[in-house]
């Protein structure tokens, strides 16, 4: 595509993920854009810009958004850290990522949870609150840990220690085993580190989720720490794709686009059942490990040396729901994921995650979440 007709559009990322920017590439690749995003490495703001449109993270800076504003252009905003812009935005769905960890932790046998957060942030507040929300449809109380609002705080050089001593004040006392959710990786890594210094062992003592899938060679570390996946390419795809709409003259819609998180990314610091009851807890690791196999109560009954009546009321007990609810859970997660991230065929979708059929497996999934699994992949996949 060359000419007047080719799309010059700046991505201007007050804060940057390469995944979010290879979502955005995917997109300008297949509409010929021509994409400016010297800025996304550079954080030179490029006053006198001309193009057709922006897509933008407006982080903190000022600047950027003063720019951005000023520009007068069709634009696209990844944050909402500063609503009174009326721009259009996609933006990941925090409260269904929270809803993921509440999830992963209440599967898991847990009683006892904190969220935990260092700055004000838009999106970590909406963590925390979704998080809290999750576990209290659930019957469950949250603790939130806000180093920002605690009388040790400062922002000066002693920040870094302050923080550590207060963390691990917070933690030692807690009651256990205790699940925490961090408001990102680098949090959970702060997590990790005070539960060391204090002599916690993770995950028998504390269990560890953090966000955004971020760490660099995360499987390398003693304990690898478990993460939400944001789904950023999508985010940067999607983002792109609601920016082409604006600059063919479409009206923005009323309210942000939210883009669904991918998954839990499941490692050693979260990877443990805190259930007491052996027979719930073999039988629930036996479901994490042939939950692709078409394997059914019956052999969870096996597998848990009990009757198929008491494992219902044992399950029921200690997990809230039946053992074949929870199979079911089970599938219906790994098939989001792989809906997700391949182009299976529905057939082979179906044996991966264990119904003997593509009929079962459809019915079973538009049950469980409203959509066909075609209405699914369509909502998440670009």
């Amino acid at each position: 595509m060359t000419g007047n007709t080719q799309k010059r559009v700046l991505v201007a990322l007050g804060w940057y993920d390469y995944r979010l920017h290879r979502g955005i590439e995917k997109f300008a690749l297949e509409h010929g854009w021509h994409l400016s995003s010297n800025l996304a490495r550079e954080k030179v703001i490029p006053w006198g810009w001309e193009g057709s449109g922006i897509l933008a993270w407006l982080g903190a800076g000022d600047d950027l958004a003063d720019f951005v504003v000023h520009a007068g252009k069709p634009t696209v905003d990844f944050s909402f850290r500063r609503p009174q812009l009326k721009f259009a935005r996609v933006l990941e769905d925090h409260a269904q990522a929270a809803q993921l960890v509440a999830e992963h932790f209440l599967s898991r046998g847990f009683h006892h949870f904190m969220f935990y957060s260092d700055t004000d942030n838009w999106s970590y507040e909406e963590r925390g609150y979704g998080f809290i929300e999750a576990l209290k449809r659930s019957g469950h109380s949250c603790l939130w840990l806000r180093w920002h609002l605690s009388p040790s705080y400062r922002d000066d050089r002693e920040q870094w220690k302050r923080k550590r001593k207060w963390l691990v004040s917070q933690l030692k006392p807690a009651a256990k085993p205790l699940a925490v959710f961090a408001a990102t990786d680098e949090q959970a890594l702060d997590v990790l580190d005070c539960c060391e210094s204090a002599g916690l062992t993770v995950p028998e003592q504390v269990a560890i989720v953090g966000a955004e899938n971020y760490l660099l060679a995360p499987d390398a570390m003693r304990t690898p720490v478990s993460s939400v996946d944001t789904n950023l390419e999508t985010l940067g795809y999607n983002g792109a794709a609601l920016l082409q709409d604006l600059m063919n003259g479409k009206r923005p819609p009323e309210k942000p686009i939210r883009i669904a998180a991918a998954g839990i990314i499941t490692r050693k610091s979260s990877d443990l059942l805190a259930i007491q009851h052996k027979g719930v807890a073999n039988s629930l690791r036996f479901i994490w490990e042939h939950a692709d196999q078409p394997i059914t109560v019956k052999d969870l009954v096996g597998v848990a040396a009990m009757s198929r009546r008491g494992l219902h009321k044992a399950f029921l007990e200690n997990v809230g729901r039946t053992p074949g609810q929870e199979l079911q859970r089970v599938r219906i997660e790994r098939a989001k994921r792989l809906l997700a991230e391949s182009s299976h065929k529905l057939e082979v979708l179906a044996s991966l995650c264990g119904y003997q059929s593509a009929n079962s497996f459809c019915v079973a999934f538009k049950q469980a979440t409203g959509m066909s699994p075609k209405q699914f992949r369509e909502s998440v996949v670009h």
